[in-house]
């Protein structure tokens, strides 16, 4: 039949991370505590940041854009899924769908963005101390933040515009626990090819150019590192970086493995646990990699404390 004459699927049916009820039980209790804690950690870094004039660096004007996208993009995909497993209602609305996908790409696409962004930041920091407040000046600042988030804008709207044009008229059961867009393409009775050149296409430009960009600042630093006379002084610099490289280390990963990998080693329980990685593991622990370590961001937390403490006795 010719798929223009059919019905396009209205609603979606998110199978979840699981159709076992007791697991959906579980699992409702473990993303539940794991929201609260992205929410909590990720928007007291940016109070944080906000509110210690000491902190208004590039690094930590980056850091707090990052907490920020980091907080919306979980909220963007788990409080739907715990409402989902709350109610026994899988079904997601076609427009819902669109939606949900349109803001996962922008802030993912911003995440990435802005992880690099940060390797550049710590490139200058090390390899150009004496010129980084040259460098890193406030329009620069804003040119690195503002440029991404309007690309983000333009390609997730790009990927809708593509999307919008496919009918699903079979199967409306998606095998996770969002929209995302590759098992959605799977569901389309019409030619998606248009839309998978396209994926490809994006995935090099927001996650390979980026991780490439990210490798060669970084084998800078180390080569900057090495040429340090003190080893207090390598070791400073270093702390200074492994905190990102961590983060580095968990978003690749799993972006990687989905939207570059060969679609004939992906399976859907791969696709999903990547998917947590990157959605709801990875905002939850950037809050506690960035201030461990960070003598400053635990300082100014513990003033902030302190002041609201005194404000309130």
């Amino acid at each position: 039949m010719d798929p223009r004459n059919q019905t396009s699927a209205s609603e979606f049916i998110l199978l979840g991370l699981s159709e076992n009820p007791d697991q959906e039980t579980l699992l409702y209790s473990l993303f539940l505590c794991m929201y609260v804690v992205t929410v909590v950690g990720n928007l007291l870094i940016i109070l944080v940041i906000s509110s210690d004039s000491h902190l208004h660096t590039p690094m930590y004007f980056l850091l707090a854009n990052l907490s920020l996208v980091d907080f919306c993009l979980a909220t963007n995909t788990v409080p739907k899924m715990l409402v989902n497993i709350q109610t026994r209602s899988k079904s997601i609305s076609y427009a819902c769908c669109l939606t949900q996908m349109y803001f996962f790409h922008f802030f993912g696409i911003m995440d990435s963005v802005l992880i690099a962004v940060m390797a550049y930041d710590r490139f200058v920091a090390i390899c150009h101390p004496l010129h980084y407040t040259t460098i890193m000046s406030p329009r620069l600042c804003g040119l690195l933040v503002g440029g991404p988030w309007l690309f983000s804008c333009l390609i997730s709207l790009t990927h809708i515009l593509l999307m919008d044009r496919l009918v699903f008229c079979g199967n409306n059961e998606l095998p996770h626990y969002f929209c995302d867009l590759t098992p959605l393409l799977r569901l389309s009775c019409t030619d998606t090819f248009v839309n998978r050149v396209f994926v490809l296409i994006v995935a090099g430009m927001v996650i390979a150019t980026p991780f490439i960009c990210i490798l060669a600042s970084y084998a800078r630093i180390i080569v900057a590192i090495i040429k340090v006379p003190s080893a207090g002084g390598r070791k400073k610099a270093f702390s200074t970086c492994s905190s990102h490289l961590s983060v580095v280390a968990l978003f690749y990963g799993t972006t990687i493995g989905v939207y570059l990998c060969p679609s004939s080693v992906r399976t859907a329980v791969k696709e999903k646990a990547s998917a947590v990685m990157y959605t709801a593991v990875t905002p939850m622990l950037n809050p506690f990699i960035y201030s461990l370590r960070n003598r400053d961001l635990k300082g100014a937390l513990k003033k902030l404390v302190n002041r609201k403490v005194t404000s309130s006795s």
